[in-house]
């Protein structure tokens, strides 16, 4: 039996697939490839994703059509100041019938949640999804209640109207594993979303194309990538120059060295690659790294952001070349 998953594994077609759920989610998410391959390999590097962009370019659509298309379940939260943290997690209550207290799971109970506009809620329960983000898991008085596999989460926010907003604290902008911008779509997308938009929803004509075993295995493959020990230093070296760097108060954490890495091996599978290349930790480096980076007083007042500074890091950290960034 054994023998058997392991040829399976083996026989499991990871582009294949991968591929697969992207044109399937690009039926409805027009001209916006490199958003859903990012959020994709954020799902197989068992991540959660923040979308910063304006209302009206299909944040919500991207998380409906990644979830249809895997057959997996949704939901979506809108966070609003009034939301309590038991709305997120969920609440025990009292069944008068029996004498017990029943377990009423929260929103947060599905594989892909979608946390719209997370910062108009209140820091209290914006803290509720700190739990299940690090841990998959949440615990409502003293007792522990799994979430299922495979699990992420995709928060929203709206880079334009900050009025009663509450900024995310950084403990929780360093648990996204990336930081993705939608854009408006092309002429030819757009023209091409009016017509597929105009007289029905495509969404619910969509069909799952992968389910959550195909997740487990992709997941699988892309921890078993090879990422060299010259590879590891480098980013290593990328983290110690964001906490030098003068620009930047706040460099990279542990957990971001660590996210990189992840990213990385999901995205070289994608490619078709069982090891890492510097390309790809330098594609994934602003994704990964540049919510996670925070200005000083000098570079605010420059008007600087942080990917100039991350830009030129990026340029400054010898890359390893030949032989020992593969082996």
């Amino acid at each position: 039996m054994a023998t058997e998953r392991t040829a399976a594994r083996r026989a499991f077609d990871f582009i294949g697939c991968f591929e697969g759920i992207v044109d399937n989610v690009e039926r409805v998410i027009q001209g916006k490839d490199e958003a859903v391959r990012l959020a994709l390999v954020c799902l197989v590097a068992e991540g959660h994703l923040l979308i910063e962009d304006v209302p009206g370019v299909g944040k919500t659509s991207l998380a409906k059509a990644l979830a249809t298309s895997l057959d997996l379940q949704w939901q979506r939260i809108q966070f609003t100041p009034d939301l309590l943290p038991s709305d997120v997690t969920g609440v025990n209550v009292y069944n008068r019938a029996n004498g017990t207290f029943d377990f009423r799971p929260g929103g947060v109970f599905a594989n892909i949640v979608l946390g719209d506009e997370i910062n108009r809620a209140s820091p209290k329960t914006q803290s509720a999804l700190l739990e299940a983000m690090e841990e998959h898991q949440v615990t409502v008085d003293a007792k522990t209640y799994r979430l299922p596999a495979p699990f992420m989460v995709m928060a929203t926010q709206n880079p334009i109207e900050h009025e009663g907003t509450y900024p995310l604290p950084e403990s929780q902008v360093d648990r996204f594993l990336m930081r993705a911008h939608m854009g408006y779509p092309g002429r030819r997308a757009e023209i091409t979303m009016l017509e597929a938009h105009g007289s029905d929803s495509v969404i619910g004509h969509l069909h799952p194309v992968a389910d959550a075993h195909d997740v487990a295995d992709m997941v699988s493959q892309a921890r078993a990538v090879f990422v060299a020990p010259a590879l590891k230093g480098y980013i290593v070296d990328l983290a110690a120059a964001t906490r030098t760097h003068p620009s930047l108060a706040l460099g990279m954490s542990p957990r971001a060295a660590l996210a990189l890495q992840r990213a990385a091996r999901a995205w070289a599978a994608a490619q078709g690659r069982d090891y890492v290349t510097p390309d790809d930790v330098k594609s994934l480096a602003r994704p990964v790294l540049s919510h996670r980076l925070a200005l000083s007083p000098d570079a605010h007042v420059g008007g600087l952001g942080p990917e100039d500074a991350l830009e030129e890091i990026l340029a400054s950290v010898p890359v390893p070349t030949g032989r020992t960034a593969q082996a």
